[in-house]
């Protein structure tokens, strides 16, 4: 395993981590969400991703229960809130309330007394940014959490809550986690490099596309069965890629990996990854097996080659 510094913070996270998203506590139960935990621990990842709104809590009620037999001190544990939690006015958002309550419903459910980083989960235009930059520092001063990102918020408000930070003497935050794969490019332009600029890592969510990416998926075929496309549990998000045209990109990705004697994932991980700016592509398994293969792209290195090619059927 390769690490990487979060941003300009002192923390490092595997540069391959451990999403929960669509997986741990849904799509495999709680045997199999322990058994690709204690797999993952044991290859180096020690950067493990989930939500409270993952499956309602049950992402991290299942992160919970496999980190139980784990050392604490050697995991790099994040969690999210936002999105609502139930019906009440007040469940959602990133006011101070709902901030500290979302925290502390969260320690309850992955049974820790801290989280290492607390993410925003989205950008929030009903609160101010103020009141939730406040809300944040708090939290990493009694301890709670010890960092504090953003998730999939633009360049523009990235920009200023940091500004924020620093003329109020807040902790500012270290991270960003935005949705970046060969298809979804958009952060290259202004989020990567306005977050490098004040320090901020990003952890990028879904590197593989869904699993399109990895070549499973066939043009004018049906879904292999198994997965994530046939899979009720999981397959809400699947379907903008799996247009033809993207499957057709995806092949022609397997045939250049096939090339060099590589897979379709190692070289769509190695291409996120290619950019220091990215501290951790966070993948999603749900078996060690599967695990594995996203690991193989570790101590990958794109050729000149590689990266003219894939440019050429992935432009930004």
């Amino acid at each position: 395993m390769r690490y990487r510094p979060l941003g300009s913070s002192g923390l490092k996270v595997s540069v391959v981590g451990l999403g929960s998203w669509l997986t741990l506590g849904n799509a495999i139960d709680a045997t199999a969400s322990a058994r690709v935990v204690a797999h993952a621990f044991e290859r180096g990842i020690n950067l493990f991703d989930t939500a409270d709104v993952y499956a309602q809590g049950e992402g991290e009620r299942a992160l919970g229960v496999a980190i139980r037999s784990l050392p604490r001190h050697r995991l790099v544990l994040a969690t999210k809130c936002f999105f609502p939690m139930s019906d009440d006015c007040n469940d959602r958002g990133l006011s101070r309330k709902h901030v500290h309550e979302s925290l502390r419903a969260s320690l309850q459910r992955l049974g820790t007394d801290y989280v290492d980083l607390y993410q925003c989960h989205r950008f929030d235009p009903e609160v101010p940014l103020l009141e939730t930059a406040m809300a944040m520092d708090d939290l990493i001063r009694r301890g709670l959490t010890l960092y504090w990102g953003t998730s999939q918020w633009p360049a523009d408000k990235i920009a200023e809550v940091v500004a924020l930070c620093r003329q109020e003497g807040l902790h500012r935050p270290i991270g960003n986690q935005p949705l970046y794969n060969l298809f979804d490019r958009g952060i290259e332009a202004a989020i990567v490099p306005t977050a490098a600029q004040h320090g901020i890592g990003q952890l990028v969510y879904s590197p593989l596309a869904q699993g399109v990416l990895t070549g499973k998926y066939l043009p004018g075929q049906p879904a292999p069965a198994g997965s994530r496309a046939t899979d009720e549990r999981s397959n809400q998000f699947v379907g903008r890629y799996l247009a033809d045209a993207r499957l057709r990109q995806a092949q022609q990705l397997v045939a250049l990996a096939a090339a060099s004697g590589q897979t379709a994932t190692q070289l769509a991980l190695a291409f996120c990854l290619r950019d220091a700016r990215i501290s951790s592509v966070l993948v999603g398994a749900r078996t060690p097996e599967q695990l594995d293969g996203s690991l193989a792209a570790v101590d990958v290195t794109l050729t000149t080659a590689q990266l003219h090619e894939l440019e050429r059927i992935f432009p930004a």
